[in-house]
């Protein structure tokens, strides 16, 4: 029962990520792979707060504080990198967020006050269900609702075409940094949703290859849809797990499997399962369809 309970903890935490990764990838174009960076960062920040300064007081309390603390380090992060980078375009950005988050990565790995590379233990345990799911809801709330919103709309539009949004006076630095500090934000409190669950962190958790998984549920559902988000993360976090399934040594070529999923899909179907579009949109488009045919 416990084994299918964190499945279930960790699919919801993957859909927190994807759907952060979301904002700056699908809803901006802007295409950061230094995603894990930021995650590693709310997680080490939230783990410290556990550790080191939690309140005697109702564990929910100390858990909605170590989410604010994961959510606001990761968010500075996004800054930091943010101001610099942002003028960036295409690989250059890319290459730059790698960058930024293995310098991350090392300066755990260095740290003794937080494990280094023993990795960090006795983080207490303030995750379950209720916080796993509820952040999901409310991060989807807020992503549908930006995306159907003036500024939403403006950041899109960034993606779309960048000249055609500059010369009808959107400012595109202010987007773009926007995106980026928000989307940071949120995988830094998917961070902390993973140090109170696992209750131990390693730096090598927050790699490069973990900024690809997550750019690859982002692309397999579809860049600009929270529902594709949603899908492809389901997809992803169980296709390990039905690998172990099948056999051991089938699970161990999981990075090859999904790399051979990404060509089938750019061959395909380059725009994901649902492209820009969500579930609910499909359906209203199908009755306006009806009532024309009518």
């Amino acid at each position: 029962m416990d084994y299918y309970l964190q499945i279930i903890s960790n699919i919801g935490i993957f859909i927190t990520l994807t759907l952060s990764l979301n904002l700056i990838n699908g809803y901006c174009g802007q295409f950061s792979l230094g995603h894990a960076g930021f995650w590693g960062v709310g997680a080490y920040a939230s783990a410290i707060y556990g550790v080191y300064f939690a309140l005697p007081v109702d564990p929910m309390i100390n858990m909605l504080i170590s989410i604010s603390v994961g959510f606001s380090a990761a968010a500075l992060c996004g800054l930091l990198i943010g101001v610099p980078c942002l003028r960036l375009k295409g690989d250059y950005l890319a290459i730059a967020t790698i960058g930024f988050s293995e310098i991350l990565r090392i300066i755990i790995m260095h740290t003794e006050s937080v494990g280094g590379p023993r990795g960090f233990t006795n983080i207490p345990k303030w995750t379950n269900s209720f916080w796993v799911w509820g952040i999901v809801i409310l991060t989807t709330i807020f992503m549908l609702n930006l995306k159907r919103s003036a500024f939403g709309r403006a950041i899109i539009s960034i993606r779309e075409d960048e000249v055609a949004s500059e010369t009808m006076g959107i400012n595109l630095f202010r987007f773009k940094l926007f995106s980026f500090i928000i989307g940071a934000g949120i995988a830094g409190i998917a961070g902390a949703l993973v140090a109170h669950d696992q209750q131990f962190l390693h730096p090598n958790n927050f790699n490069f290859m973990w900024s690809v998984c997550i750019l690859v549920m982002v692309i397999l559902g579809g860049q600009g849809s929270v529902s594709g988000s949603i899908v492809g993360a389901i997809i992803l976090t169980l296709l390990p797990e039905i690998l172990k399934l099948i056999g051991s040594d089938i699970s161990v070529w999981r990075m090859s499997i999904y790399s051979a999923l990404m060509i089938i899909l750019m061959l395909t179907r380059p725009q994901g399962i649902f492209g820009p579009h969500e579930i609910f949109e499909k359906k209203r488009f199908a009755k306006k369809l009806q009532k024309g045919a009518a």
